[in-house]
């Protein structure tokens, strides 16, 4: 599998200098180095940003920076990420990957409860990037629902969850269990338009239709 994913990666677009510089690091420096999005789903990130074409993302769980870096380097001008990351540790580490990049200017980084903090919040988004904790995908996405512009989209990393979501033996597994609960729900709500893509450890794509 890992030699698909070498030829894959040769055969794509080159990951940005920048990029590898803060994957490298990442896998140096960080016990889970695997959890950053890396050049594969980095490169689809940038090219669905590229098509969408937000005024406004939300990305809930930054890591280390990667995902949000690359979806800014497909940004128009004037248009901006705001990014949250629950976990206080990783701030330092990641505050600087985003501060020395290109694209510092187009991302906002909170280390902060984005359950608590836009709860109330008057913002709207066209695009939010779903990659926190396996736990709370329901709620991230109810919160979603709120703050979604009619036609925007939501991408949720790690839906297939290693495969986790079809093996019996993580059926008491809590993070295996709060993605089967996301995807049974999406997979009957008929607000949305959704297709679960196999790409690493699965990357769903939802719309919004234009009458909630």
């Amino acid at each position: 599998m890992q030699s698909l994913v070498d030829y894959i990666e040769r055969h794509i677009d080159a990951e940005h200098p920048y990029l590898r510089r803060v994957w490298r690091n990442t896998n140096l420096y960080q016990i889970r180095g695997q959890m950053a999005s890396g050049h594969l789903q980095g490169t689809l990130l940038r090219m669905l940003v590229e098509m969408i074409r937000p005024q406004r993302i939300l990305e809930i769980g930054t890591y280390t920076g990667y995902s949000a870096l690359s979806m800014a380097s497909g940004l128009d001008e004037n248009a901006h990420i705001d990014t949250y990351e629950i976990n206080d540790e990783l701030e330092d580490f990641t505050r600087r990957n985003i501060e020395n990049s290109p694209w510092a200017d187009k991302i906002s980084f909170y280390i902060g409860d984005v359950l608590r903090e836009l709860a109330s919040s008057p913002r709207t988004y066209d695009l939010i990037f779903i990659d926190g904790n396996k736990r709370q995908y329901l709620d991230y996405y109810e919160l979603s629902l709120k703050l979604i512009k009619p036609r925007g989209y939501i991408l949720a990393d790690n839906t297939l969850w290693d495969g986790h979501v079809v093996d019996p033996a993580y059926d008491h597994d809590a993070q295996t269990v709060g993605i089967r609960d996301f995807n049974n729900r999406i997979a009957h709500d008929n607000r949305i338009e959704k297709v679960i893509i196999p790409l690493r450890d699965g990357l769903t794509l939802i719309r919004l239709k234009s009458c909630r």
